[in-house]
């Protein structure tokens, strides 16, 4: 990639933002001579694993690679048998401090075990805590070694603060002595060359013997070692160099430690400085919301809300930018400070950012592609740069482009071959673009010419865009157009900002006819595109309603089925409740009419038991009422009723007839065929001849018919009962008594009567069964079931 395109494009500028994030030196060295690649896999394993990174650095805490130091000469020094000193192991302490804490991030940020491209870096790092936490133990800092660093250290500091104590001690007793102490010009003990003195008027010298180490600068004072402490601090100065023989030995004992593990160093600082890299990487794709592109080989690039890196993120407009898929060449018009620069050079510079690793300020999806090279000519009043260009520079450039131009080649063109002549400018530009589209370049050019214009709208594999403007606000919006000419808008401007009317008419008229309705053609173009971008938002805008209706109709949805759901499982569980209740009730019952029908109870007890069966029937029953109560509508409750009465009980829709007469609470029972229920009042219709009256038509009740039969039923119902006893007598008063009975109750049109004859030897059931055999109106008839009476009972139904 040629070096003056990634100055014209300002990717150096990018590389030094890049660098701020570095923390090793060696890494910010490489982040400042970071260049684009050309190899498809080689980029995008360096977009992956900054990709990661950036995945790394949303999810969890930032990570810190400060402490990292170059550590090759020090290593160097110990391959060939030297020794380091403090200032070098604590780097080497610093560089597995860094480790560690890498170490650390990478398995609290891979808590659910998953993996990246980053995991098998992190993996490699050897933190060597024994090596760190040696170091740490020995050197407390670069000028100062630990006394316990060994046994002899701590012995010869021990030795030499014992024989500070001495000296001091000596000294002190001297300046006290009432001769001596009008011989010091200060009443301190001092040191010079490392050995201790006292400060001695000069005149006085020959007062103190002793060996004089130095003077002050105005001469009056000398520094004198008294013969008194000359021995002492020939002690103390061979107890120093002990203490500096032990400090290089251990020095050379951790010299050689390091040495044990050098190859394990090198790695780490290698690894280390690699994920320095990928991580200030990262860290500049988080502060503009970079994103990894998509890359491919075939010159297609497709920028969505793409943003130029170096501008205020908070005032650029994004821009969509198509090319290299059905047209290869883009020729961008518009007036000036437009935005035609800038949306140039962020479709160079973000191809060259993600040809070098680095994510791009743009959308999801953002295609680019990988080109061989990227040449550009910019450099107008309006770019970035606030460079001037000559024609002649301009065109040097031009020349050396096409001699190196080919199809893997993306070419960025400002202005291009502005500043000369416009109509000769105006064909050579059409020229030069023709031949970069027999190369098969990709080309983005911005131009004045409306000669551009047209090429773009009659050539194949040329298109046009505009940069949006308002000549209402005389600005700019920087929105680019992609498949419009744009208008320079001279006359509109000009008129805007004052001149004078007749001036624009008569331009207008200089200029000709074809130009003039070109620029017609274009503003109607324009008025077109903008009532179609204002029905495009509102459509979109509806799409987003209809959306947000449709999920809300979804979530209702979702909770419709939830509750039914609920309320089934809550249905089927009531239900299963139910059934065992019956269950166990029915098993208790048959247990009892077990042990009845062994003779070995009273009938009494038995007609007990029965009844508290029934009970129990009828409080499920009155439940029941209650709950149906509610969903019946109004009607009129019965007033008065009497024993026999025929009434409909509205929460079971049956018929049936008045058994007894309400108590306080209104509660009564009914007997409905071989069903007697305790009912409320408020639960009955009471049946009457007058069918057409509004209560019989709506619940069905009573029938037509001119005969009276009507008042014959009521008439019966009030006095026969749906059940007859027969215990206790003769077969030959049974019958009788049964026979008047059945006619009565068939002529009441009771369905089915209920006989009780007992089981005793049979003989009277066997004389009931004979007679009902006998009567033609007696459709059926069968022993009574379970709850019904058993053998003791015979059912009988009228035709």
């Amino acid at each position: 990639m040629n070096h003056k395109v990634l100055k014209t494009l300002e990717y150096y500028k990018i590389l030094e933002q890049l660098a701020t994030f570095a923390s090793c030196e060696e890494t910010k060295e490489r982040c400042l001579h970071l260049e684009p690649l050309t190899d498809p896999d080689e980029i995008r394993t360096l977009q992956t694993t900054t990709e990661d990174a950036l995945n790394r650095l949303y999810k969890s805490s930032s990570i810190t690679f400060a402490g990292i130091h170059n550590i090759h000469a020090s290593l160097k020094r110990l391959d060939i048998g030297g020794s380091l000193n403090a200032s070098e192991l604590l780097r080497i302490r610093s560089l597995l401090e860094v480790a560690k804490r890498a170490k650390a991030y990478d398995r609290s940020d891979r808590a659910d075990e998953k993996t990246d491209s980053l995991t098998p870096l992190f993996t490699e790092l050897e933190p060597l805590s024994p090596l760190h936490d040696e170091i740490s133990r020995c050197i407390l800092s670069e000028d100062e070694i630990a006394d316990d660093a060994s046994p002899a250290l701590f012995k010869i500091r021990k030795s030499i603060r014992g024989m500070n104590d001495r000296i001091h001690a000596q000294l002190t007793s001297i300046m006290n002595n009432s001769t001596t102490r009008t011989y010091l010009q200060d009443a301190v003990v001092t040191m010079r060359d490392g050995r201790y003195c006292l400060p001695i008027k000069a005149e006085a010298k020959t007062q103190v013997p002793g060996m004089v180490h130095d003077q002050s600068s105005s001469g009056s004072t000398l520094f004198i070692e008294p013969m008194a402490v000359v021995n002492l601090n020939n002690e103390l100065r061979e107890l120093f160099i002990k203490e500096q023989d032990e400090i290089n030995a251990i020095l050379a004992t951790l010299s050689n430690l390091v040495a044990e593990h050098a190859a394990a160093l090198e790695n780490d600082y290698r690894v280390l400085a690699e994920l320095d890299f990928i991580f200030a990487k990262a860290a500049l794709a988080k502060t503009y919301n970079g994103v990894a592109p998509v890359f491919n080989t075939n010159g297609y690039i497709n920028i969505r809300k793409g943003r130029h890196p170096l501008l205020d993120a908070k005032k650029v407009v994004p821009i969509d930018v198509r090319l290299g898929g059905e047209y290869k060449q883009l020729i961008v018009t518009g007036p000036n400070t437009g935005g035609k620069t800038v949306s140039l050079k962020t479709v160079g510079l973000l191809t060259l950012m993600g040809q070098s690793g680095l994510h791009i300020p743009a959308g999801d999806r953002s295609e680019l592609a990988i080109f061989d090279e990227v040449f550009a000519d910019i450099g107008d009043e309006q770019s970035i740069e606030q460079s001037l260009s000559t024609f002649s520079s301009h065109m040097v450039n031009i020349i050396r482009i096409l001699e190196h131009a080919d199809d893997r080649s993306l070419v960025l063109f400002d202005e291009l071959c502005a500043g000369t002549d416009p109509t000769e400018g105006a064909a050579l530009a059409i020229s030069i673009l023709h031949k970069l589209g027999q190369y098969g370049s990709v080309v983005m050019a911005t131009t004045h010419y409306s000669e551009l214009k047209v090429y773009a709208l009659t050539s194949e594999g040329v298109e046009n865009a505009c940069c949006e403007f308002n000549v209402e606000t005389l600005s700019p919006t920087y929105r680019l157009l992609i498949g419009i000419p744009g208008k320079s808008n001279a006359f509109a401007i000009s008129s805007k900002l004052g001149l004078a009317d007749n001036i624009i008419e008569d331009a207008k008229d200089r200029i000709g006819q074809k130009d003039a309705d070109f620029e017609d053609l274009l503003a109607n173009l324009e008025a077109s595109r903008v009532t179609i971008e204002k029905e495009r938002l509102e459509i979109n805008r509806y799409k987003a309603e209809i959306e947000t209706l449709k999920k809300q109709l979804e979530s209702k949805q979702e909770r419709l089925e939830a509750s039914k759901d609920k309320i089934l499982r809550e249905a089927n569980e009531e239900a299963l409740q139910i059934l065992k209740e019956a269950k166990d009730l029915a098993d208790e019952t048959i247990r009892n009419f077990n042990k009845y029908g062994k003779g070995t109870a009273p009938m009494s007890q038995m007609e007990k038991e029965r009844t508290n069966v029934r009970n129990k029937m009828t409080e499920k029953e009155k439940k029941l009422s209650n709950v149906k109560k509610k969903e019946t509508t109004n009607h009129n409750v019965p007033k008065k009723l009497r024993i026999g009465d025929t009434v409909k009980v509205l929460s079971m829709n049956l018929k049936g007839t008045v058994h007894t007469l309400p108590n306080a609470k209104g509660d009564l029972y009914v007997q409905m065929g071989i069903l007697r229920s305790l009912v409320n009042i408020n639960d009955l219709v009471l049946i009457n001849d007058d069918a057409s009256s509004p209560i019989a038509k709506k619940y069905g009740l009573g029938k037509t018919g001119g005969n009276g039969s009507g008042k014959i039923k009521m008439s019966k119902a009030s006095s026969i009962s749906t059940e007859i006893n027969l215990i206790g007598l003769t077969t030959d008063e049974a019958i009788a008594r049964l026979d008047k009975y059945l006619d009565d109750a068939y002529i009441a049109h009771i369905p089915s009567v209920r006989i009780i004859h007992g089981k005793g030897t049979g003989a009277l059931r066997a004389a009931v069964q004979n007679h009902l055999k006998r009567l033609k109106y007696v459709k059926s008839f069968h022993l009574g079931e379970f709850g019904e009476g058993d053998a003791g009972v015979t059912i009988a139904e009228f035709e």
